[in-house]
């Protein structure tokens, strides 16, 4: 049995445990805390779908396809009208999208003159960030959250059923970039507003230069996409032991062999991830949208402990997999202590269910967190070390 300590602190402009509850219970352990005082992760930002529902401004859509599905789903949900669709200048094309013909920003602009933009895709790209921060500076704009993978939003009405878990995973953070990051995407999931996510953007470097310290590495690359995160390891630890790549999309498979090639000591495994061997339906779109899903077609499913290798390093980005995944590695994890990438971005509760799952097997992993340049937070990594 793991037993978990919440962050203490004696300033006067916390609340005592007593105002919120004099017992607390965690893993099935009761921790009975009397008149101290734990703090207050964060304030409470206004959350996007309320102030959506109540402004007087016109509603707008920058973007197109799933993101932009997704987006007016729950704005029909909450009731909320969007009044346009814009596209970049390059994607303009004379069709329409959910009844709006496209338009250019300018058009919108010269239309409405002051309005709501609702940031629907996603990107890295410098110059499209660059034109959504000068969008920006004109305009409202906001980012929604809404879950990559799964249903259930990021509301207020969640976080603050969930608070108490999230101060949790918050005290296990192991420096204050990791704690500046954790608030900020809360933040940024209640608002939508992109700032949040600028302001805790690190360079690839950050992690490797404070860390992340690689040596002699076994690397377990799982959901290795086109090979970039690979080669990216091999440049960075040229005496690596092993890479073994698992990529279950078909056609992204064969990217994968044709880039890493040249790589030596690398095994390529055609698979999907997950707690049980066997097959699972797997649904290939290619890249981000290829997934384990109910209408998809039967795959090859393998576990990570069904590899039975002592890997120092595994990365996890697995389309919403992660939790079983992580499960699927129990015996790995105890065994060994890899060090652990998990992208935190696709489901609604990845925030506190990943390391709470992570925790649950070992309780002597220290935790950082990172996000990198990506609007919106689909760059966001918990690291365990």
């Amino acid at each position: 049995m793991h037993l978990h300590k919440y962050e203490i602190t004696n300033q006067s402009n916390y609340t005592t445990v007593d105002q919120i509850c004099q017992l607390v219970l965690f893993e099935n352990c009761v921790y009975n805390i009397k008149k101290q005082k734990v703090k207050r992760v964060l304030f409470m930002e206004k959350e996007l779908w309320k102030y959506l529902k109540h402004t007087d401004k016109p509603i707008v859509l920058y973007g197109m396809g799933n993101g932009a599905d997704k987006i007016i789903s729950v704005l029909e949900d909450f009731g909320i009208e969007f009044k346009g669709v814009f596209a970049s200048d390059g994607f303009v094309r004379n069709k329409l999208f959910h009844g709006f013909k496209i338009s250019t920003y300018n058009e919108l602009k010269e239309k409405f003159s002051q309005m709501i933009v609702l940031l629907c895709f996603g990107s890295s790209l410098t110059d499209v960030i660059e034109n959504i921060k000068k969008i920006a500076n004109e305009q409202e704009l906001f980012a929604p959250e809404v879950p990559v993978i799964g249903g259930g939003l990021f509301t207020e009405e969640y976080y603050k059923s969930n608070k108490a878990d999230f101060d949790f995973v918050y005290s296990r953070l192991a420096d204050k970039e990791s704690k500046k990051t954790f608030e900020n995407i809360i933040k940024y999931k209640l608002s939508g507003k992109i700032d949040y996510l600028l302001d805790c953007e690190v360079e690839p470097d950050e992690p490797y230069n404070t860390f992340l310290k690689l040596k002699n590495e076994t690397f377990l690359d799982l959901g290795a996409y086109n090979g970039d995160t690979a080669l990216d390891l091999a440049s960075r630890c040229p005496d690596y032991s092993g890479i073994y790549a698992v990529e279950p999309d078909v056609k992204t498979f064969k990217k994968l062999a044709a880039n890493t090639a040249h790589l030596h000591n690398i095994s390529l495994i055609n698979a999907c991830v997950s707690d049980c061997c066997g097959y699972l339906p797997f649904s290939m779109r290619s890249g981000r949208n290829s997934a384990i899903a109910s209408d998809g077609t039967p795959l090859k499913s393998i576990t990570v402990d069904s590899l039975n290798l002592n890997f120092s390093y595994i990365k996890m980005d697995v389309e919403g997999e992660e939790l079983n995944a992580i499960k699927g590695a129990t015996s790995t994890i105890l065994k060994y202590k890899p060090k652990i990438l998990i992208s935190a971005y696709h489901r609604t509760d990845d925030l506190i269910k990943i390391p709470q799952t992570v925790l649950g097997i070992r309780d002597d992993y220290k935790i950082y967190m990172r996000h990198f340049k990506y609007l919106p937070a689909w760059d966001t990594n918990f690291y365990f070390i």
